[in-house]
């Protein structure tokens, strides 16, 4: 079985068994090696336990990883003066980049030899079960079933899964509702069956996907493709053509991008209908429904505006302009006539409208819009002249009243989905997968804003290690309740360092493998800086190469004692995950000093900057407040039938903790806080 299928389901906690005999030698020692060396306890299937496990375990969660530029991290870097740490970085800097000399690791040089204690702390148990390799298979193409059906893009190692298993399981699509997944499936295999899944409207955002991929370029306007790539490309409109799959009105949106398209690929119609398209897109017509809508509102008719896009484009559509519309009506009889067509079905505008809504911010304030594109974050922070020039603008008022429709909804359109639903409180910690796109895979990853109690008295350890590139860093920004940041990293840690906060240095000379660390004992940082209130960790590559040329890890630790066992110990792991964007620059996690959690970000932003502290992070501490206007826990509260309290009467069970599935019986489904794909099933119902 590849490793993209086993990487995939360890991330869910299960190991699989791909041993064709039926006996199966060290299972007890593979047992204890697991407890042993990664406190990793099989709560089902012990029997397939093989001693292949153990080194397929170790590459998951890091058991050989480099050691940091002060190897006697944290304890010998307060033991130095801040004059010291400086010359330590300095000698190193002048001997990296000063005389190109990256052959060997950096270490410093006042360092004194530095013993520890064999790791004795009492870490959190990892349950795992083991599964064979037929049952991983079986259960790998639910996963693939599920994540088929949501309509929101998926992240690149979710995409990886999906089109691995589709081509060496040879596995029958019948549909695929999330457009951007069909384009990327269509364009790798370049089998059409999957434009069976689109529409002629979807082709410039196949072409713009090509582009992007195929030739690194991100202007659609400005096309060089190869002759196979344009003969591809006319091979699928004229499927589209011989299908009816023809949305010509929807094309007119974008008859500019048309127009440079059908010329680029010199496309000469084989039908009366695809020349009259190609006439129309070169033509000085526009037809489309954003055209009638927009003339609609320019007249003051706000009614035959909403008439527009409802008709068209469909009810989401017109939540999606919500702000533009209501901005524009000037009495009460058309904001009701607005307010009377939110009766959309669709689970996944409604979540991300009522996201939107509940944080809502004052006319005064600067808004900071963020999308995606090519998966990775995309940024745009509106310019003072920006703001004076805004015209789509609801107030306060306005959006709490739209958040309440929209919750009402919401939970009409959810009512019932479910049977008698057992939750467990904690999860109202975890965040729904709305917009994962952007994320890594790894081990203890979770959705955008899900939170994690640190607990009393724990350190945590935030960690990134790599090969094959020279310089990455790992810093982390200290933001106050004004929004003012405080810069943790390379460039301000020498006269830094204390129990609150302590950094393992600069590693310049990383290729054949550098690591770096930041020790946060929260208690201690909140009295040393009593103005924070979050952090923010992030990642970016100094080098100037992107994640994907490379091999990085991040992650974090929790430690009840800093100087006990090894710098890295995978026994207190709680997340390793890979980091292979193609960007520089990507956001780990953040933690709210308020409460002592940390919360999940882990997002590829859309960046070439070498510098962590010159990229913009105020809209950051949006993401820290998303469990608060819907969780896991209110998502399956709204789906129950019946909301019971003992998970033995429960047809669904939604918890993080151990389950014994011999209690529960069979029939029961367990849904935990790592099953993004079953929640986005339930979320595209």
């Amino acid at each position: 079985m590849k490793n993209i299928y086993k990487n995939y389901l360890f991330e869910k906690h299960i190991l699989v068994n791909e041993r064709k005999t039926e006996t199966i030698e060290n299972q007890f020692e593979t047992l204890f090696a697991l407890a042993n060396l990664f406190n990793i306890r099989i709560v089902e299937g012990e029997k397939l336990a093989s001693d292949y496990m153990i080194r397929f375990v170790s590459e998951r969660l890091g058991e050989n990883v480099p050691e940091p530029f002060y190897r006697g991290f944290p304890q010998s870097v307060r033991e130095l003066s801040a004059d010291q740490l400086l010359f330590d970085q300095m000698v190193h800097y002048a001997v990296t980049y000063g005389f190109g000399n990256f052959s060997e690791a950096g270490h410093s040089l006042f360092e004194e030899n530095f013993e520890r204690t064999a790791f004795k702390e009492n870490a959190d148990i990892k349950e795992f079960s083991i599964i064979t390799a037929d049952e991983a298979v079986d259960m790998l193409s639910q996963i693939v079933r599920d994540l088929l059906a949501g309509t929101r893009p998926l992240s690149d190692e979710q995409y990886k899964l999906v089109k691995s298993f589709i081509i060496e399981y040879d596995v029958k699509v019948d549909e695929i509702a999330s457009k951007n997944t069909c384009i990327k499936l269509l364009i790798d295999t370049r089998d059409k069956r999957f434009a069976e899944c689109i529409f002629l409207s979807d082709v410039i955002k196949l072409v713009d996907e090509l582009n992007y991929s195929v030739y690194a370029n991100k202007n659609i306007y400005r096309l060089n493709l190869k002759n196979q790539d344009r003969k591809f490309i006319t091979s699928v409109i004229d499927t589209l053509f011989e299908n009816g799959r023809c949305d010509i009105r929807t094309c007119f949106e974008k008859k500019k991008a048309w127009n440079g398209l059908l010329h680029h690929i010199h496309y000469a119609a084989k039908t009366s209908e695809a020349e009259s398209f190609v006439n129309a897109m070169r033509g000085n017509e526009n037809k489309s429904v954003f055209s009638d809508f927009e003339r609609a509102m320019a007249e003051k008719n706000i009614r035959a505006a909403v008439d527009a896009l409802k008709n068209g484009k469909g009810t989401a559509t017109v939540l999606r302009n919500m702000n533009y519309i209501i901005s524009r009506c000037e009495s009460v009889e058309d904001m009701s006539y607005v307010l009377n067509c939110m009766d959309t079905k669709n689970v996944i505008v409604l979540i991300q409208l009522l996201m939107e809504y509940s944080s809502y911010s004052a006319k005064n304030a600067v808004r900071t819009f963020k999308f995606t594109k090519y998966n990775q974050l995309r940024v745009h922070t509106e310019t003072p002249d920006e703001m004076k020039r805004r015209r789509s603008h609801i107030t306060e008022g306005q959006a709490a009243m739209l958040a309440d429709r929209i919750m009402n909804n919401l939970k009409s359109v959810l009512k019932g989905r479910l049977g008698r639903v057992y939750i467990d409180t904690d999860m109202k910690n975890y965040a729904l997968p709305i917009q994962e796109n952007t994320s890594q895979g790894g081990f203890g990853v979770l959705t955008r804003g899900s939170r994690i109690h640190i607990g009393e008295a724990k350190k945590l350890r935030a960690f990134t290690y790599w090969e094959k590139v020279d310089d990455i860093d790992l810093s982390v920004f200290g933001i106050d309740k004004n929004g003012r940041r405080t810069e943790f990293s390379w460039r301000t840690m020498a006269g830094r360092h204390s129990e609150a906060i302590t950094y393992s240095g600069d590693e310049t000379s990383g290729y054949n493998g550098g690591s770096e660390y930041f020790d946060i004992d929260t208690e201690k940082f909140r009295k040393k800086y009593p103005d924070m209130r979050y952090l923010i960790f992030c990642n970016n590559v100094y080098s100037r190469v992107t994640f994907n040329k490379c091999f990085c890890k991040a992650g974090y630790m929790v430690r009840d004692t800093e100087d006990s066992g090894a710098v890295y110990e995978p026994k207190s792991v709680k997340s390793a995950f890979m980091i292979d964007s193609g960007s520089t620059f990507a956001y780990l996690f953040g933690v709210d000093l308020m409460t002592n959690d940390l919360i999940w970000l882990n997002m590829a932003r859309d960046s070439k900057a070498a510098v962590a502290g010159t990229t913009d992070m105020s809209f950051i501490t949006d993401y820290f407040h998303v469990t608060d206007v819907i969780n896991v826990a209110s998502f399956f509260e709204m789906m129950a039938t019946e909301v019971v309290d003992d998970m033995i009467n429960a047809d669904v069970v939604v918890t993080d903790k151990t389950v014994d599935t011999v209690q529960i019986g069979e029939e029961t489904e367990v849904i935990r806080e790592y099953d993004f794909e079953k929640m986005i099933a339930l979320m595209n119902k």
